[in-house]
């Protein structure tokens, strides 16, 4: 994907690659499958994650990370049978490249069929495990999971319960590898409002924001300055 902001950010993701972008104050973003590509044809899969910031960090300056496939912290399960690559925040005293504005962790895990895979979770973030491909059972009673479902784990972050092996996130897959997602961090507790691509705490901070994009001030593509 090749893509260009208005704070002079851009370039192309390719295979294995992250773009974490701070919308903050506000940004205008595109992003587009190269002409090559166009021509050439085929299927790529591609995930895009929105993550909240709190009220007190809404306005801060845009910033761009570009988290190369390479830059990944790689991880390896015990029996060898499940590859975790760390894109941000911390697991089992590793430590992802991406610079987040609140604790967060994110993961893409590939787990063989028939292994297992049991992540250590901090008990105050949330956890998430989103499917790519494949299929297979999730928590300790081995809730079925399958391409394009999402599990939300309880006794975790702010959720009561508890539908985890203490304090492990665990993943197996059944007969096909299986390509995971999974993510969770300190829950903010705070409302939300949305429109569009819009995100902030009140209706009226939404209409500012508005504003700001009808009057030009989340610039221009490409960036004046680029």
């Amino acid at each position: 994907m090749d893509h260009l902001d208005s704070n002079g950010g851009g370039g192309t993701i390719t295979n294995g690659d992250t773009q974490w972008m701070t919308a903050g104050a506000g940004i205008l973003h595109k992003e587009a499958p190269p002409e090559w590509l166009v021509q050439q044809g085929g299927l790529f899969h591609g995930i895009q994650l929105w993550v909240n910031l709190p009220g007190a960090k809404k306005m801060t300056a845009p910033k761009y990370q570009d988290i190369r496939s390479s830059s990944v912290a790689l991880l390896a399960s015990h029996d060898g049978g499940a590859l975790v690559r760390l894109i941000a925040g911390d697991l089992a005293g590793h430590s992802g490249p991406g610079s987040t504005q609140t604790p967060i962790t994110l993961l893409h895990a590939t787990v063989s069929p028939g292994a297992r895979l049991a992540l250590p979770w901090r008990r105050d973030f949330n956890a998430l495990a989103y499917v790519l491909s494949g299929s297979g059972t999730v928590g300790a009673d081995k809730r079925p999971l399958k391409s394009g479902q999402l599990a939300v784990f309880n006794g975790f972050g702010d959720r009561p319960g508890l539908g985890t092996d203490g304090e492990f996130v665990t993943i197996s897959a059944t007969t096909e590898t299986l390509e995971v997602i999974v993510l969770g961090g300190e829950p903010i507790g705070e409302p939300v409002a949305h429109y569009g691509p819009f995100v902030m705490n009140t209706q009226a901070e939404l209409v500012q924001a508005m504003e700001d994009f009808q009057a030009g001030r989340l610039g221009t593509i490409p960036a004046g300055h680029a």
